[in-house]
């Protein structure tokens, strides 16, 4: 057991990566009496939920769309504000536009079709939707499991689905929420996810994705965290850093990217990843009526999905100036920067209803690794205990996004310190 190692040692534990996995994991061990050393390799600590700050604006580098009341997030160990996405989801651009999940603060999932659609079909449309959806987000685990596992394109054509209602809504509603525009994920991750938007809708936290990794750091003692530090090498009692010594410890916890866990942990299986690249422009105050995720379901353009930040939450925007933020999807979010703004351009003035010509680009970030690919058969959970003293955590050994990540943490904690003979939270 690790209690039994009685090696001088600088701390109890070093946690590689300063993402929300990383500093959630810190976070639980400093709270069950341990000490704890973080170590980044970036100048500033967020992994992936990194906010940058441009000229009164507030940029997210990825798509970080959350579920409110997510029972992860009310785990924190501080209240996240999140801002709900009022306005639902509008897919736009396959026949008639459809809104769901429109209510400001219903649990259950509502659609509306708009009135120059054929009388007939909308109402079926709409019907069929409120009834299903709702009956999916009541749904438990146990019957949501026992569903035959497919990919989630499969499951559209499989199951008993109106064949319009599968391809012109659910399709590009399931590409926006998985950020897979192939729907190749397991039909399992697509219900969960989408019983979770039938349950709660979508929101963002307020002031930018930076907001949940600053939660957690402000709960660590101020010498817990270091920033630019580069891990060369991890075993289970040493760190070794590229220019900053070694860290001696009782313990390890990877709590990196996929990629760069695999390079300290070789062995380590590497997913593929879906890529993305997000788009951030500066446009005129839009007439935004119930902020929304507008989600393009005709295929006229490079753009898979976007919204107006800034109407969800006012901080993101100087007064008088909105933030549109765009995702950018499959092998097109590969294309340069340049060539994506001036494709996305004419679809966003289409999705928007105003010319975009003229609104300003203020920031591109593209990530190759932006979400772990979860095929069919989807493993779920994977271990994050290697050996006694070496634990790896993040949303590729769990489900993707911040979700994964703080579930990931948790079990990690619940491992190291089982090996340490320790007490350990109660199970969330």
């Amino acid at each position: 057991m690790l209690s039994s190692r009685t090696r001088r040692t600088d701390t109890d534990v070093v946690i590689i990566g300063g993402g929300p996995a990383g500093l959630a994991t810190a976070h639980r061990l400093h709270s069950a009496g341990l000490a704890v050393t973080v170590l980044e390799a970036a100048p500033r600590i967020g992994g992936r939920l990194v906010t940058d700050h441009r000229d009164g604006f507030r940029l997210d580098r990825t798509s970080q769309l959350a579920f409110p009341d997510s029972p992860a997030l009310a785990q924190l160990p501080r209240r996240i504000p999140l801002r709900r996405l009022t306005g639902g989801v509008q897919l736009h651009g396959a026949g008639p536009t459809t809104r769901l999940g429109a209510t400001p603060d219903a649990p259950e999932t509502n659609a509306d079709a708009d009135a120059d659609a054929s009388a007939d079909v909308a109402s079926f449309d709409q019907l069929w939707l409120r009834a299903n959806l709702a009956r999916l987000g009541r749904l438990p685990d146990e019957q949501l499991g026992a569903r035959p596992e497919v990919t989630a394109a499969e499951a559209l054509t499989s199951r008993d689905i109106p064949a319009r209602i599968a391809e012109e809504i659910l399709r590009p509603l399931l590409a926006a929420l998985l950020h897979d525009p192939e729907l190749a994920t397991s039909s399992r991750l697509g219900d969960t996810v989408l019983r979770a938007f039938a349950r709660r809708g979508l929101a963002l936290a307020e002031g930018g994705a930076a907001t949940l990794p600053e939660a957690l750091a402000a709960q660590l003692p101020p010498d817990a965290i270091r920033t630019g530090v580069r891990v060369t090498s991890a075993a289970t009692t040493v760190v070794e850093t590229e220019s900053h010594g070694a860290f001696r410890c009782r313990a390890v916890v990877v709590a990196t990217g996929a990629a760069t866990a695999a390079r300290l942990l070789p062995g380590l299986r590497m997913p593929r990843f879906h890529q993305m690249t997000v788009l951030h422009h500066a446009a005129p105050a839009l007439p935004v009526t119930g902020p929304a995720l507008l989600v393009e379901a005709g295929a006229r353009g490079p753009v898979a999905h976007t919204m107006a930040a800034s109407a969800a939450d006012p901080t993101r925007a100087p007064a008088g100036l909105t933030l549109v933020t765009s995702v950018v999807l499959g092998p097109q979010a590969a294309e340069p920067a340049d060539l994506l703004d001036k494709a996305a351009r004419p679809q966003l003035g289409e999705l928007y209803g105003v010319a975009a010509d003229d609104w300003r680009l203020l920031a591109t970030h593209h990530d190759p690794w932006a979400v772990p690919v979860l095929p069919p058969t989807h493993p779920g959970r994977r271990p994050v205990r290697l050996l006694d003293g070496l634990y790896v955590c993040g949303d590729h050994r769990d489900t993707p996004g911040i979700t994964g990540d703080l579930a990931s943490a948790h079990r990690t904690t619940q491992a190291l310190l089982t090996d340490l003979d320790l007490p350990t939270p109660h199970a969330a």
